[in-house]
């Protein structure tokens, strides 16, 4: 008995020693309770997919090009985004954007006051990215650009959201010969007449996927231009705005303020056409036709056809160089540095490279190796 108690006692001990502690390192989350500009409480949180709490944003136009990725911003951080649409299948590809519950969408018509101020009542930032490149039947530069533009405005105003920023254009003139430029700089007005505290945004011409400048010189389809496409601008790349758009909503001293956002290179478009057939290794034929022939061409064609071609504003507007306005803010007030379009053409374009030529690297590649050909080394060197 004697021998099993030791033998009890000396196991018991090591079997009943308590287990070591394993020290547990305490994860935090980094939040802060922020106070807006209207008094509501916002909980601000680290950022991230799953983040729970944050503003809630309402963005107009976010079924077009430049929609999906101030969306994708917002709802990968943890913001509630408020989706106004008018046809079922044109949002189906935001719903990933955001965690489950991030992205919401609402039924809505621009003629509809009641459905867009449904839209924006519990928001503490609205985003006015409506836009059109050609009337249509059903909607006029007008009734988008200043009208729309008017109601999504006094509903802003009308329940005190905390932010509206609205997204113009480049070359915004009331004294343009463009009825697009002219009407975007007539919205703009309007914004700043109902809502002095509007931020205020013109992109230059966006580039990036399912884009209006590099797919459609790439496309066969695009055969006839004007004024041998000499216009220049600063191209500038979509992911690069929806960085700014999403960064003024964490900076109030954006509020009422102007900002063009542009790319770090001017351009024509016939350089950029050139860029394109290099990356494509392939020629697109593009026909110059004068303005006086073009213009009324484009207006029947527009009656005519009921899917989009070049409308006559559109020609107009080949002839419309780029200027911007030395008093505008720009990327470097919002610590942004943009990308050349140069360094992504390969990136947006392989797609449209036949299987001859899918394989090779891109353009700037092939460039540098060719050069390396002729490099030679001299004995006396």
């Amino acid at each position: 008995m004697q021998k099993c108690r030791a033998v009890n006692s000396a196991f018991g001990s090591r079997a009943f020693s308590p287990a070591p502690q394993v020290q547990q390192v305490q994860r935090r989350n980094l939040q802060d309770v922020a106070i807006t500009r209207t008094g509501k409480p916002i909980l601000k949180v680290q950022g991230g997919r799953s983040s729970l709490g944050g503003y809630t944003a309402t963005v107009f136009g976010a079924t077009g090009f430049l929609g999906r990725y101030i969306v994708n911003r917002l709802a990968s951080q943890g913001c509630t985004v408020v989706v106004p649409y008018r046809e079922e299948m044109t949002k189906r590809h935001l719903k990933p954007t955001g965690d489950l519950g991030r992205v919401n969408f609402m039924e809505y018509d621009l003629r509809n006051t009641q459905s867009i101020e449904e839209s924006v009542r519990h928001s503490d930032i609205v985003y006015n990215l409506v836009g059109r490149q050609y009337p249509t039947k059903n909607f006029s530069y007008i009734d988008v650009h200043v009208d729309g533009t008017e109601r999504i405005a006094e509903a802003v105003a009308k329940y005190d959201v905390d932010r509206f920023v609205h997204v113009s254009s480049y070359n915004a003139s009331r004294d343009s010969p463009s009825e697009f430029f002219a009407t975007k700089a007539w919205g703009e007005e309007v914004a700043r007449s109902i809502y002095p505290e509007t931020t205020i945004v013109r992109p230059a011409p966006m580039f990036g996927f399912e884009d209006n400048l590099l797919h459609k010189l790439a496309r066969i389809t695009n055969l006839f231009t004007s004024n041998h496409m000499q216009e220049r601008y600063w191209p500038v790349h979509a992911p690069d705005v929806g960085m700014a758009l999403e960064r003024m909503l964490h900076d109030d001293s954006t509020a009422g303020q102007t900002y063009e956002l542009y790319g770090p290179k001017n351009y024509s478009t016939a350089e950029i056409a050139e860029l394109v057939d290099r990356e494509i290794v392939k020629h697109r034929r593009h026909l110059n036709v004068p303005k006086p022939i073009l213009k009324p061409m484009a207006h029947y064609l527009n009656k005519l056809l009921w899917w989009p071609t070049i409308s006559p504003d559109e020609v107009e507007r080949e002839f419309i160089d780029q200027v911007i306005d030395p008093n505008a803010k720009t990327f470097k007030d919002l610590g942004i540095e943009p990308v050349d379009l140069a360094a992504l053409t390969f990136q947006y374009l392989l797609g449209y490279r036949s299987s001859s030529y899918y394989d090779l690297p891109p353009a700037t590649e092939q460039e540098r190796q060719t050069e390396k050909k002729y490099l030679h080394v001299l004995d006396d060197q």
